[in-house]
């Protein structure tokens, strides 16, 4: 019996339930940060990433809060916005495909729906970039090894393509709820990458 409350805490004194709860709750909080940090419209892969840093640190239990994360969207903005203008780029190349789709063009719905394809296999690449990403880090080979980890991983790739339907279902429920839920999207990618890793 003892034994099994000695399980039941974790190297803080908390319960198994008040770590998990607390764990959940800053994947909220951060969530918040990350929308916040994303309003510079380029700057979501940066947040995104020091999103997934604060939380990686956060489940080691190695502390971090704000200040943390914002020094790491600090080191993240330097080459990240690049990145993010790339992304506003595929997505205005997928929204043409869609047009061209809607519009009755001969081969119009195979190409729309490869390029809707491609741009969710894009934000998966990205989630798992930024789910590893650490300030010595370059985004070109962060990508190019993600973008291989989310063809050769496509149980991980599902995970948080389920993730952002959750995202996509909460927005559509009640749009507040899709920004604290993009917290536990990066988390599920940095769950995703932590299996990968220990396969």
């Amino acid at each position: 019996m003892a034994q099994a409350r000695a399980k039941a805490r974790t190297s803080r004194g908390e319960s198994v339930f008040a770590e998990k709860f607390g764990v959940f709750a800053e994947c909220l909080l951060t969530g918040v940060w990350i929308a916040v940090a994303s309003l510079g419209v380029v700057t979501y892969p940066p947040a995104l990433a020091a999103g997934a840093r604060h939380l990686r640190r956060r489940i080691a239990h190695e502390g971090g809060g704000l200040r943390e994360f914002v020094a790491d969207f600090r080191v993240a903005v330097r080459r990240g916005w690049v990145v993010g203008l790339a992304g506003w780029a595929v997505a205005g190349a997928v929204r043409v495909d869609v047009q061209a789709a809607r519009a009755g063009i001969p081969g119009g719905p195979l190409v729309g729906a490869i390029g809707v394809f491609a741009l969710i296999g894009a934000v998966v690449s990205l989630l798992r970039a930024a789910a590893v990403w650490t300030p010595d880090a370059g985004w070109r080979g962060l990508l190019a090894g993600a973008g291989r980890r989310t063809v050769l991983d496509p149980a991980g790739t599902f995970l948080i393509i389920g993730g952002l339907a959750v995202v996509a279902a909460s927005a559509w429920f009640a749009a507040p709820l899709a920004v604290p839920v993009l917290g536990a999207v990066v988390a599920a990618a940095v769950a995703v990458e932590e299996r990968y890793r220990h396969r």
